[in-house]
């Protein structure tokens, strides 16, 4: 009997309105926890060790280029980069190359690399991508994403255009997906000054 008295005793102390108190508790303690983080702890510039690094296949995968080289994103460590992943079927992506374009120009000088990978078939579309090029005056390097390389970027978000800003050491400092032509430049800058203070 004594057994059952003090599991009676728990069962009455956890009403429901003291679970949802503490539920509530709980959830103020962890909010004003991590905005006083926030907040008093400003982020610094020199760290990008939170940010992902740029996976290996990603890295190490030799792709196809316009000119007939190969592209190997490896090749262009210790500099900032922006991989830009377009098609010349996608209308956004259409808008958005002379955007790319004229930020490519600013930034050249810079030390800043811009890869454009077409996640569309090599040998199908090498003369579209060839005439977009031309079209569009692309200066920048162009090529193909391999299938690996464009769903490993993408992470289940297959909408295009996705751009991406590596910073110097391999990592991802800022995503843009789709093309906006009044916000999506600005962002593109803003993330491109961000990576080239980042050390």
């Amino acid at each position: 009997m004594q057994v059952k008295k003090d599991s009676d005793t728990r069962i009455k102390f956890w009403t429901p309105l003291r679970v949802v108190s503490t539920l509530v508790v709980l959830v103020l303690l962890a909010t004003f926890g991590v905005s006083s983080c926030n907040s008093n702890d400003p982020p610094s510039r020199r760290s990008t060790s939170n940010l992902p690094a740029l996976p290996a296949v990603v890295l190490d995968t030799e792709m196809r280029s316009a000119s007939g080289n190969s592209i190997k994103l490896s090749n262009y460590a210790g500099k900032v980069v922006l991989i830009n992943l377009w098609a010349t079927w996608c209308g956004p992506c259409r808008m958005e190359t002379p955007e790319l374009v004229r930020l490519h120009k600013e930034y050249q000088d810079r030390g800043v690399e811009f890869v454009g990978l077409s996640t569309e078939d090599p040998d199908a579309s090498a003369q579209k991508v060839r005439d977009f090029v031309s079209q569009y005056s692309v200066g920048y390097t162009i090529g193909w994403a391999t299938r690996e390389v464009a769903l490993t970027l993408m992470q289940g978000q297959t909408s295009i255009p996705q751009s991406f800003i590596i910073t110097r050491d391999g990592r991802i400092k800022k995503r843009i997906m789709g093309f906006h032509p009044q916000r999506t430049p600005p962002q593109l800058k803003q993330a491109l000054e961000d990576a080239l203070l980042d050390g």
